[in-house]
C-alpha cells in the first residue's frame, strides 16, 4: 500500500535545495542532506537547531511544522507526527498541517495502512479545505481499502483534473491511479486522458515568474556555515517582505514571499501574504490564487 503514497501537497515544495531571494544575490539552503537516522543530533546538526525553535516557542505552528518536515524526511515518521501534531495545536484552521499529520500516521503505522488518527486527520484537513490534494488523495485511499475501488479511482481521477500541469504530486498520482486500475481490472486509461485533457497549465503559467538560485549562487550558500544560513535566510524573507510594503504592485515578488514563508514552514505568514498580495492587486487575484495552490497554501 505504501508504495502507492506520494508525497503530494505543500511538503513537496519545502524540499527545495535553495531558494532565490529578493535583489537576486545569493541563494540559502533550508536543511543540509538529511543525515542518517542513528546519527545523534548534535548542536551543528539543523535538526537540532529545529527541535530548539520549536521546543522555545510551542504555540509556533511554523516552527513545528518545519520540525514536522525535517523528522519526516529522515524517515522518523513517529516524531514527525508527533510535531505536526503540536503544529495543529498551535494552528487547528490550517489543512495542510491536518493532512500532513495524517500523512505521517500513515507511514508510521507497521500494520494498519489508515489508523483511526490518520483518517480523523484527513477528514478535518477536507473540512477546512476540501480542495487539499493530500487529503483528497488519502480519502481516496481510505474507500480503496474498504473495497470501494472504483469509487477511489474517480476520486483520485478528480483529484488530476484539479492538479496543475507539472505539479510534484502529479505522477504519483497516475501511477496510483494506473496500479489500482490494474490490480482491480478497471481500464483507466481513457479516463486519465479526459482527466488531463481540460486541465489549465497552471505551473507552468506561474513558476518561471519565480526565479531560481544559479549554480555559482548555491556553491556561495553552501560555504555558509548552517548555523547562519537559517538566520540569513530569515533576513531576506523579511527584507522582502519590507520592499513590498513600498512596492505592492510586485506580483512575482508576493508570490517569492508566499513561497518563501511556505520554504520556512511559515504557513499563516504565507497566507497573510496572500491576502495582502491580492488586496494590492485585485486583477492579479486569479494567477496569485494559482500560485498559492501550486506551493500548498490553502
Amino acid at each position: 500500500m505504501k508504495q502507492w503514497i506520494g508525497r503530494i501537497g505543500g511538503g513537496g515544495l519545502a524540499a527545495l535545495a535553495a531558494v532565490m531571494l529578493a535583489g537576486g544575490t545569493i541563494a540559502y539552503r533550508l536543511l543540509d542532506d538529511p543525515a542518517p537516522a542513528a546519527e545523534p543530533a548534535t548542536p551543528a546538526d539543523p535538526l537540532a537547531e529545529l527541535e530548539r525553535k520549536a521546543n522555545a516557542d510551542p504555540s509556533n505552528a511554523g516552527a513545528w511544522q518545519e520540525l514536522g518536515f525535517a523528522y519526516f524526511e529522515r524517515g522518523r515518521f513517529a516524531e514527525a507526527a508527533e510535531a505536526y501534531r503540536r503544529a495543529t495545536d498551535a494552528d487547528p484552521d490550517s489543512a495542510v498541517l491536518w493532512s500532513s499529520l495524517g500523512e505521517a500516521l500513515v507511514m508510521a503505522s507497521e500494520r494498519d495502512p489508515m489508523p483511526s488518527a490518520a483518517s480523523e486527520a484527513f477528514r478535518k484537513a477536507t473540512a477546512i479545505d476540501p480542495a487539499d490534494p493530500r487529503a483528497r488523495y488519502f480519502r481516496a485511499v481510505e474507500k480503496d481499502l474498504g473495497g470501494d475501488h472504483e469509487g477511489a479511482i474517480a476520486d483520485w481521477l478528480a483529484l488530476l483534473s484539479d492538479t496543475p500541469e507539472g505539479a510534484p504530486w502529479e505522477d504519483d498520482l497516475k501511477r496510483t491511479i494506473e496500479q489500482v486500475g490494474k490490480i482491480q481490472s478497471i481500464d483507466v486509461a481513457q479516463r486519465i486522458t479526459a482527466a488531463t485533457a481540460g486541465r489549465p497549465a497552471r505551473l507552468p503559467d506561474v513558476m518561471p515568474a519565480i526565479p531560481g538560485p544559479t549554480q555559482e549562487q548555491l556553491a556561495a550558500a553552501a560555504k555558509i556555515p548552517p548555523s547562519q544560513q537559517r538566520e540569513m535566510a530569515e533576513d531576506m524573507v523579511a527584507s522582502l517582505a519590507t520592499r513590498l510594503e513600498s512596492e505592492p504592485a510586485d506580483v512575482d515578488g508576493w508570490i517569492m514571499l508566499m513561497r518563501s514563508y511556505q520554504t520556512l514552514g511559515r504557513t499563516g505568514e504565507a497566507r497573510g501574504a496572500l491576502n495582502q498580495a491580492t488586496a494590492a492587486n485585485p486583477g492579479q487575484k486569479a494567477r496569485l490564487e494559482q500560485a498559492a495552490q501550486s506551493l500548498g497554501i490553502s
